[in-house]
């Protein structure tokens, strides 16, 4: 009987404690997203007040000097991938240099200005606390020189225009002419690579009615490649000019569009050259 007595009486602090405490975690668990929610609402709300926008800015400000305060500042940036874009191109980009609260620096902002350089394909960027800014680019590289509608422009594989103003140091490089030109460009370097020996005397390459290529070589032959397995017509090329030396005749053409035979269209001989000729037959008869 006093067990039962004891169990129908007042319940002992300790187990009140142990009562309460699930019901002080339920409302805390309420009331953070409440409080969340109501200064989420409120930084809204003042955002759209030039008071409001005056003291969230100053409260950001605020919050930056701490982070620095606190250590948070860049002491490194680390950039994998740089080859051609200038290094203080991409410090300006950035808009960080050693000292700059690293919470400044904004990733995505960052990340849209690196990929509006003319060099850069992509780029990666990450806040590694806590003072390191990892940065990666994926940049460009010149295939060509695309030639059409009256301007040159330098393209890369893709056939994507890299926004170089000056071409003189892009010499070197061959020059696509056509307004479809571009988007095939990579396949026919990749072709014109098997025969490296003579793919170094390709100084131009026509496309025709975007269907196939003309290739100009030593600025002097044209080459008609066939619309149908190019490839071939191009390696046979190369085995006539190592068996003969076609390409260093005193030929204007070399048409490849037949599978089963080359057609050469030769110089013709200069007036001047073909009247003395004329001449110093009817000497020799007169003779």
């Amino acid at each position: 009987m006093r067990i039962a007595a004891r169990r129908a009486g007042p319940p002992t602090p300790r187990l009140r404690r142990r009562r309460i405490a699930p019901a002080i975690r339920r409302a805390a668990l309420w009331a953070i997203p409440l409080v969340l929610a109501v200064g989420f609402y409120g930084g809204v709300m003042l955002s759209r007040l030039p008071v409001g926008q005056a003291i969230l800015s100053a409260a950001a400000a605020q919050a930056l000097t701490a982070s620095a305060a606190l250590g948070l500042v860049v002491t490194d940036i680390e950039v994998e991938g740089r080859e051609t874009t200038d290094p203080a191109t991409i410090m300006a980009a950035l808009m960080a240099d050693r000292g700059t609260p690293i919470l400044a620096v904004s990733p995505s902002r960052a990340k849209q200005q690196l990929e509006s350089l003319p060099w850069v394909r992509s780029a990666a960027i990450e806040r590694r606390l806590p003072g390191t800014l990892w940065v990666r680019l994926v940049e460009r590289h010149p295939l060509a020189v695309w030639q059409h509608g009256g301007k040159q422009e330098l393209i890369d594989r893709d056939g994507a225009v890299i926004p170089v103003k000056d071409l003189s140091r892009f010499a070197r490089v061959p020059t696509v002419v056509g307004e479809d030109a571009a988007r095939h460009a990579a396949a026919l370097i990749n072709m014109l690579a098997h025969e490296p020996e003579l793919a170094a005397r390709i100084t131009a390459a026509i496309r025709v009615d975007d269907r196939r290529w003309n290739l100009r070589v030593d600025n002097a032959i044209d080459v008609l490649l066939p619309e149908e397995n190019p490839a071939a017509a191009w390696g046979r090329l190369a085995a006539l000019e190592r068996e003969s030396n076609l390409l260093k005749r005193d030929i204007q053409a070399v048409d490849m569009r037949l599978p089963d035979r080359v057609v050469l269209r030769v110089n013709a001989a200069p007036a001047n050259q073909g009247a003395q000729v004329k001449k110093t037959r009817t000497a020799g008869r007169s003779t």
